[in-house]
């Protein structure tokens, strides 16, 4: 199959089977913000289950294709679909305070992806739980924290408390991830080729 290139000018290529399983992914994530979302606190930023669908795509495709599955997901929002949690499109988002997190969600997926590789073919389930907990919150939070900075007269330790509205529902959303990625390792070893 035909690839992109990458910063180092070789080739990434994907098979047919892995464009697959990145649609799939993709759709997921599409899916899972179906139910809308909840905006708490004075952010403006929603509480949505989408995220569980970025932290599965890096914990279960692993770096390049659960990357690939966030950007198409994103590409498709930004081309106008409204499938961010409560029919938001990617340009309405990106206008508001939550553009930071869904900048986050690519890097996300990223570190989850690259971390979740290191630990296989066992996937320890407290090594999972870190390493979703770490890509899916906190570098999350980096990011959402720069664009509540950017995008709002909030201050620093304000932005940085607007988190705390989202800790609990996200490392609910950790712990489901890791479960799931840890049985589906187990079904499927050699998913994520390192």
């Amino acid at each position: 199959m035909d690839g992109v290139e990458n910063s180092r000018g070789s080739r990434v290529t994907f098979s047919a089977r892995d464009i697959a399983q990145i649609a799939v992914f993709a759709a997921l994530i599409a899916a899972m913000g179906l139910p809308g979302a909840i905006t708490v606190g004075f952010s403006g930023v929603p509480i949505t289950v989408q995220t569980l669908g970025v932290i599965l795509a890096g914990a279960v495709l692993g770096a390049r294709k659960g990357t690939a599955a966030v950007l198409v997901f994103l590409a498709l929002t930004m081309i106008g679909l409204p499938l961010l949690s409560g029919g938001r499109t990617g340009l309405t988002a990106m206008a508001g305070p939550s553009a930071g997190y869904l900048v986050g969600w690519a890097p996300a997926a990223l570190v989850i992806g690259l971390l979740t590789a290191r630990i296989l073919p066992k996937y320890p389930l407290i090594l999972g739980l870190l390493i979703n907990a770490f890509g899916g919150i906190l570098v999350i939070y980096l990011f959402g924290t720069i664009g509540l900075l950017l995008r709002t007269d909030l201050d620093f330790s304000h932005a940085i408390s607007t988190n705390f509205a989202f800790i609990p529902g996200d490392l609910a959303k950790v712990v489901v991830a890791t479960v799931v990625a840890k049985g589906v390792h187990r079904a499927y070893p050699g998913l994520i080729r390192a």
